[in-house]
């Protein structure tokens, strides 16, 4: 009963952009635009590989899952936010609030270790081709893909159900665009110190222990390129590992700042502006990473364009 009299909060609301509201129509337009593109972009790849037998191979199939995930993060974030930029619902309920703060856990997790693991695809290609088709079979292909779903399905459901444990007793304004823990933690009226020092260990083991596996990979697969004794050989080898690392560089970069950071680190605007590079412009920016530097992923693309019109003219 004391926990209910405390909880007197029963809806969020998600301030978003309002400090700018000149700028509120401009900012529905540019992120209605770049959702459109982002979802366009990722079913593309998912269609193209699916329909291509020919990519039916590991390195594309962590691609096909990849795009899904980016899909799914920013249909978790984008809808709502465009309906607080659009129009004066700006709230969103404990539970709905419960849900998206489960799936940016899940999806943004899950991507950390399926990036770790198309790291280890491409070591195993590069520096043990012969031994490739064994190293990375289908079975292990697809433990390494569950794993990745499984292990943060248990990590997002512990952590959100952590968080709404705690009272909320007001004020009930996420100075966030979206229910992220921080965000969110700001907001509870009772001690979080020991979540807090859960959420630091277990946030840097399991984003610290992929990127540990990508950035052993890479080393390895530097010596690996740099030991080949042609140029076309090493321009291959780099270029496959290019838009992985690019991925990589973008996802970590701003994730690690918003979510291993000192209280006082960074202002919410700046806070906001890097949430929106992981949940934004990298669903954006990872299909045209991928199709735009990859020869086989254009000529897919081609041979099934081709295949349409063929069909049409018929």
């Amino acid at each position: 009963m004391k926990r209910k009299n405390q909880s007197s909060v029963v809806e969020f609301i998600l301030l978003g952009f309002s400090n700018y509201p000149e700028l509120q129509e401009q900012l529905f337009g540019v992120f209605l635009v770049i959702y459109l593109m982002t979802l366009m972009g990722n079913a593309i790849i998912i269609v193209v590989i699916s329909l291509e037998k020919s990519l039916h191979v590991p390195l594309y199939m962590f691609l096909l899952n990849l795009s899904v995930l980016e899909m799914c993060f920013s249909a978790v974030i984008m809808p709502k936010m465009l309906v607080v930029l659009s129009s004066e619902k700006t709230t969103i309920t404990f539970a709905g609030c419960f849900a998206q703060m489960y799936f940016i856990l899940l999806f943004g997790g899950t991507e950390c270790f399926l990036l770790g693991a198309m790291a280890y695809d491409r070591y195993a290609a590069i520096c043990h081709p012969l031994n490739y088709p064994i190293i990375m079979n289908k079975s292990v292909f697809v433990r390494l893909v569950m794993f990745s779903w499984v292990s943060w399905i248990m990590v997002a459901t512990v952590q959100t159900t952590w968080v709404f444990s705690f009272p909320f007793c007001g004020p009930n304004e996420i100075n966030h665009i979206s229910c992220e823990t921080p965000a969110v933690l700001e907001l509870a009226c009772a001690d979080i110190f020991l979540f807090e020092i859960y959420a630091f260990t277990g946030t840097l083991l399991v984003v610290m222990v992929p990127f540990l596996l990508i950035l052993l990979s890479y080393i390895r697969i530097l010596f690996a390129i740099l030991k080949m004794p042609s140029n076309t050989g090493r321009q291959k080898a780099f270029s496959t590992c290019a838009s992985h690392l690019t991925s990589v560089t973008l996802f970590y970069g701003t994730a690690t700042m918003t979510y291993l950071q000192p209280k006082s680190g960074y202002s919410p605007e700046t806070k906001k502006v890097m949430s929106l590079a992981y949940s934004l412009l990298t669903p954006l920016l990872n299909p045209l990473i991928y199709s735009l530097r990859n020869s086989e992923m254009k000529r897919a693309l081609i041979k099934l364009w081709q295949r349409k019109v063929n069909l049409h003219a018929f």
